[in-house]
């Protein structure tokens, strides 16, 4: 029916104001998404202590029917903050424009783009749907730092840069005028600053329980240091540690394929070319196809010839740890049937392994559509960082479960069976 009501942060021109939105889900045929507020106005608060008073003592708003919202009200103010990554700095997107198209400015310029995009669609605006329709050159976000590379990635920055310019500031205008901030319950304001205040002085000091670990790791015993020079020992005698390569298994609906993975600063590189992947149906045969001389992108290792020369001799064996098996069979389905369906190990290892295929392939789309505002990344998102204070997804899950789906198609269609 409905997805989760999600605490967020916007940066306007008035200052942050924090507000709610319910990500983008699917009744029959339709699509929605909404935020806090009531008719024409987009209700938005200087403090956590103010919108926890609100949810806690206002019946009138476009939210208060929403399946979650007796949930929500529920909760503890700090239980209400914004996580990071749903902070969305409009007022300072000229800014961001301005500057070169770094990582990290990158994506916190499409996360931004894409939040205003989300409140000019569920608040009419006009203006804000122009603005986005007029401009698609701001699509190009979507790929990634990469797109932004050579002389025509400079120039493609500069007309995003350009467009922005031009443009945002009635963008600005278009929401500060739909923003509106209610009255509050003085008495429930006090009682939510105080939850506020004592969350904080119950915060743990992260650096203070590292240096307690390091104290503790002072008494460890000489048995325990002795079995882990043990295990170090085992990791440095085998061969694929010792040449920095992976084999992997990964399990298809149709099929068991074996194929080969590193990292290279932090980048996956696959047995393959092109984008494409080679797998092989047995250790045997991807054993017999290294002994040949083949062009893929793991040849240009300083290591691979010793995969080579042990594939000749005949003394390579491969071995797949536990970590490097992949299972995609039944997770569409058990998305599809909610959250205590899926196993979290195997989604996490299917996460890992689709997006180091697209990132192969150089193809950004796959990390987009798995961005936490999206409904499907969303979802994965809540089953892999489980937080006991986070709202759970609302039924039914078809629609991510199809998304799913198509990720999964679009991964197997990287495969070349060789």
């Amino acid at each position: 029916m409905a997805g989760d009501i999600v605490p967020i942060e916007l940066g306007l021109t008035q200052g942050d104001l924090v507000t709610l939105w319910v990500p983008r889900w699917h009744e029959g045929d339709d699509e929605w998404q909404a935020f806090l507020g009531q008719e024409d106005d987009l209700y938005g608060f200087t403090s956590v202590a103010d919108l926890a008073a609100f949810i806690r003592t206002d019946t009138d708003n476009d939210l208060v029917e929403h399946p979650a919202w007796g949930v929500l009200s529920g909760l503890s103010a700090a239980e209400l903050e914004p996580e990071e990554n749903f902070s969305f700095d409009l007022v300072g997107v000229p800014e961001l424009a301005a500057n070169d198209p770094e990582d990290l400015v990158v994506s916190k310029l499409e996360d931004a783009l894409n939040m205003a995009r989300n409140l000019g669609e569920a608040c009419d605006l006009d203006v804000v749907n122009k603005f986005f329709n007029a401009n698609q050159v701001l699509d190009a976000l979507s790929a990634g730092v990469d797109a932004f590379e050579g002389r025509d990635g400079e120039d493609l920055w500069s007309e995003i840069g350009t467009a922005i310019a031009k443009g945002w500031d009635d963008v600005l205008d278009a929401v500060d005028a739909v923003v509106a901030t209610p009255e509050v319950d003085a008495e429930a304001v006090a009682i939510a600053e105080a939850e506020l205040v004592a969350a904080d002085e119950n915060t743990v000091d992260v650096d203070d329980v590292v240096e307690e670990a390091e104290e503790d790791a002072e008494f460890v015993s000489l048995d325990a240091d002795e079995g882990e020079d043990e295990e170090s020992e085992e990791v440095e005698e085998s061969f694929w540690g010792e040449v920095g390569v992976d084999p992997i298994k990964i399990i298809t609906a149709g099929e068991t394929y074996f194929t080969l993975r590193c990292y290279l600063d932090e980048e996956a590189i696959f047995l393959g070319r092109d984008g494409m992947i080679f797998v092989f149906t047995s250790e045997r045969a991807l054993a017999r196809f290294l002994a040949d001389n083949h062009e893929h992108a793991l040849a240009g290792l300083s290591t691979y010839e010793q995969i080579q020369v042990a594939a000749v001799d005949g003394s390579l064996e491969v071995e797949v740890t536990d970590g490097n098996v992949y299972v995609l069979p039944g997770l569409a389905d058990d998305l599809a049937a909610g959250p205590k369906s899926v196993d979290a190990d195997q989604l996490d290892l299917a996460v890992e392994l689709i997006t180091d295929a697209a990132d192969f392939a150089g193809d950004k789309s796959v990390e987009a559509d798995l961005a936490t505002s999206t409904p499907l990344g969303w979802y994965v998102s809540f089953i892999l960082d489980p937080d006991p204070t986070r709202l759970a997804p609302s039924a039914p899950f078809n629609a991510e479960a199809e998304a799913w789906r198509v990720l999964e198609r679009e991964f197997e269609a990287r495969l070349r069976n060789t």
